[in-house]
């Protein structure tokens, strides 16, 4: 009786384990350490429930363990359903496209039919890993308007925008930086002249109210109120003893787009799940973002396009596998007609795969 009671408790617990790792949002439990790191990977989830129920099913010739394995069995198989349902709703199609930095992508056909639309390419470049040479040839290849470059100082920013004049694609730099010590603490945004003139509104120190925490965001602003207001974002990773400024980060991010036209892009260091409850506003949530909208009023173009299943981090492993936490998001006002993560640069240096969005205005 004692045993099968033992038995018993494990199996519940089990249960409730798996059940918080395939939905934590419901128990609030999504932005805390352990479990934030743990549903970012789900795909890995999935291959995880397949090993252990190969495992459990070698153990089955043990006779008194078999009703139990067999119900830790189902758990698994439940939970492993349960995630592919997930990601496939997510979707892996629209972002699996192959391009190198020679070919001329949908994006940019688009951009020629349709002189309204903007075309963003956001690449963390892990301290300007890449070199400037491969990230202006690729934003000359996906003829974007704008650039979101985390962890990118101004230096290469500015030989960015020169070899994309060279090309005919001149740009704008604004760059925000902590500090020099670190290249990781810098962010740099081009903007094309075609958009208007734009100027860095929180330029002055960092953390809330003007900022991200520990890693600087820039958001710029029409100069003629007339385009959309562009954030170059980067939240800080979700260790240990920086979990209370990553919430910051996102609740942040939240107030940032509550406007009427708002472009975000960058490195949110978060999944869709880890922003469950932003929607609408800030760390209280709620209802009153636009359609689709998962942070603040913005809604995120890969979920849109059926792609936000698709990993831009780490390049380590295959992208169906990875952690989707690089976004291109928008407001109602904007809505997604081309969408790729690109996997040909994984050896360029960077350990995030950039990913490159053509936004349309809505009729």
């Amino acid at each position: 009786m004692f045993t099968r009671l033992i038995r018993a408790l494990i199996l519940i617990g089990a249960a409730g384990l798996l059940l918080v790792l395939t939905w934590p949002q419901a128990f609030g439990l999504h932005n805390t350490w352990v479990v934030a790191h743990l549903v970012s990977f789900r795909a890995i989830a999935v291959i995880g429930a397949v090993v252990g129920i190969v495992l459990l099913g070698l153990l089955m010739f043990i006779r008194p363990l078999r009703r139990t394995l067999g119900m830790a069995m189902v758990l698994l198989v439940l939970f492993g359903v349960a995630n592919v349902g997930i990601l496939a709703t997510r979707g892996f199609t629209a972002s699996t496209a192959q391009v190198s930095t020679a070919q001329v992508s949908t994006a940019q056909v688009g951009n020629e039919a349709n002189t309204d639309s903007v075309t963003v390419l956001s690449w963390n470049t892990l301290g300007d890993a890449p070199g400037a040479a491969i990230i202006a040839d690729l934003a000359v290849a996906q003829n974007v308007d704008v650039v979101t470059l985390p962890e990118t100082t101004e230096e290469a920013g500015i030989l960015i925008a020169k070899a994309m004049r060279d090309a005919g694609r001149p740009m704008w730099v604004h760059t925000l930086a902590f500090d020099l010590v670190s290249k990781a603490r810098s962010t740099t945004l081009l903007i094309s002249p075609d958009l208007g003139d734009y100027v860095v509104s929180n330029a002055a120190g960092s953390g809330p109210p003007g900022n991200t925490n520990v890693l600087p965001t820039v958001v710029a602003e029409p100069v003629d109120g007339r385009g959309p207001t562009i954030v170059a974002v980067h939240a800080v990773a979700p260790i240990q003893f920086e979990m209370s400024n990553w919430r910051s980060d996102l609740d942040w991010l939240a107030t940032k787009c509550q406007g009427d036209n708002v472009i975000m892009a960058g490195d949110f260091n978060s999944t869709l799940d880890h922003m469950a409850g932003r929607a609408g506003g800030g760390s209280n949530g709620g209802s009153n973002g636009g359609a689709g909208a998962v942070l603040g009023n913005c809604a995120d173009t890969a979920l849109s396009a059926g792609a936000a299943a698709v990993g831009t981090w780490p390049t380590s492993i295959p992208a169906p596998l990875g952690s989707p936490i690089d976004h291109v998001m928008a407001t109602p006002n904007w809505q997604v007609t081309a969408l790729q993560v690109i996997e040909t640069l994984d050896g360029a240096g960077s350990d995030h795969r950039p990913i490159v969005a053509t936004l349309t205005p809505v009729a």
